[in-house]
């Protein structure tokens, strides 16, 4: 019954390209016109083809980490490249479009996050070990989205290019009082100390972030203008003259956005500014992927600007400027892949098959959602006033516009 529904789903479903499927009893069946991408896959176990045909998200994760599934070549990009390019709701099974449906609807309550949650949240996914990261981000463990405002950039280059655009939209002075709402493992707000002067209070809920973010601040003798702290940015109480989040907004959760952007608000000196800069979609809302929330970010969610929208409205803020990165973070996640690959033998070192299988999944389902479907990086400039930065852009780009006067 499943392997029918499965098959008759894909013949629907594959207008462009070419996919090999290769069933448990060992027959192989091709779908698709055979113009574009071509990839084969192997299907072990024939419960898969329940999942499939249920809830293809989760069952297809799971079944490549587990082996059940084998991709030709292990070329995941292929595959799920494939699927993107074909995937079109109408063309779905009744059964798939109902659990989408139900998920999406669901999304506030599947979202509620206390504190004590929130905090187990976080350390699923950012106490595994700060030296796995270690081996992937760039030198300042800097774990978002980077800058590729020139060709060719290396991906330390490209986040420091991050941190000097945040900086200069939050208009950074000596002795400014600045709170980092979901700290990392420090890179921001040391930078943001040491090259700008800046007195820095950054928040997180992991704690391998926190020893690691205190042990650079010590390192560097940044002691006395940084304060580290495992705290819930719900708990603060105090006000600051900037506010800087990077890539936080993605575990707050659909139910709590009023109260992220109320606390903003309250947190925010009247004439401060805050930059948020988040993942987005700008594209309708959509039911987050299962897997994604099983395995590395529960709780997670994309927002689209639709949901943003009304609790920056409503808290009270000005919307000073909001800038769209299309493929920056398709770049940066394909440097993280490309150094994760890199270092396999020392990761297989302390880390099993299932485990490694599961993050280069990761890493690449989530370069694709930005190069094929409508994702991207949201960053929004707010404050109380609508004077406290420049009217235009031009101040952000200043330093490279006098670079270039001075050769010409």
């Amino acid at each position: 019954m499943w392997e029918k529904l499965f098959r008759n789903m894909l013949a629907k479903l594959i207008r462009q390209g070419e996919l090999h499927v290769t069933f448990p009893d060992g027959q192989t069946s091709t779908f698709g016109p055979g113009a574009g991408i071509a990839t084969c896959r192997e299907t072990h176990d024939a419960s898969v083809l329940r999942g499939l045909c249920t809830r293809p998200d989760l069952t297809l994760g799971e079944a490549y980490m587990d082996g059940r599934i084998t991709i030709e070549n292990d070329d995941i990009d292929a595959l799920i490249r494939l699927v993107l390019r074909n995937r079109h709701d109408l063309r779905l099974p009744a059964q798939i479009r109902l659990m989408r449906s139900i998920r999406l609807a669901f999304a506030r309550v599947l979202q509620q996050t206390s504190p004590s949650r929130a905090r187990r949240n976080v350390a699923h996914h950012y106490d595994i070990s700060n030296d796995l990261y270690r081996l992937f981000l760039d030198q300042d463990m800097q774990y978002s989205c980077a800058y590729f405002n020139a060709p060719d950039m290396t991906l330390e280059d490209a986040q420091e290019a991050k941190k000097t655009i945040i900086a200069r939209k939050l208009q950074i002075e000596p002795g400014m009082r600045v709170l980092d709402i979901g700290c990392g493992w420090g890179g921001m707000a040391l930078t943001l100390a040491r090259d700008y002067g800046a007195h820095v209070t950054g928040v997180t809920l992991s704690q391998e972030q926190l020893t690691l973010a205190k042990q650079r601040a010590s390192s560097e003798g940044l002691d006395d203008q940084i304060d580290f702290r495992l705290c819930d940015y719900r708990d603060l109480n105090d006000t600051f003259d900037r506010i800087v989040s990077v890539g936080m907004l993605e575990h707050v959760g659909l139910p709590h956005y009023g109260t992220y952007f109320d606390t903003v608000f309250e947190l925010l000196d009247p004439d401060g500014v805050a930059l948020i800069h988040t993942i987005g979609r700008t594209g309708p809302p959509m039911a987050q992927s299962e897997w994604i929330n099983r395995y590395i970010f529960p709780g997670g969610y994309v927002p689209s600007l639709s949901e943003l929208a009304p609790a920056v409205e409503n808290s009270g803020l000005w919307t000073l400027d909001i800038e769209i990165w299309r493929l920056h973070y398709a770049k940066t996640l394909r440097l993280w892949l490309s150094r994760f690959d890199a270092n396999l033998d020392h990761i297989q070192t302390s880390y099993d098959a299932r485990f490694v299988r599961m993050f280069r999944y990761y890493l690449t389902v989530c370069y694709l959602a930005f190069e094929e479907q409508y994702q991207a990086v949201f960053q929004f400039q707010l404050a109380h006033q609508r004077d406290v930065v420049p009217s235009t852009r031009d101040y952000l780009y200043a330093k490279k516009q006098d670079a270039r006067a001075a050769t010409e």
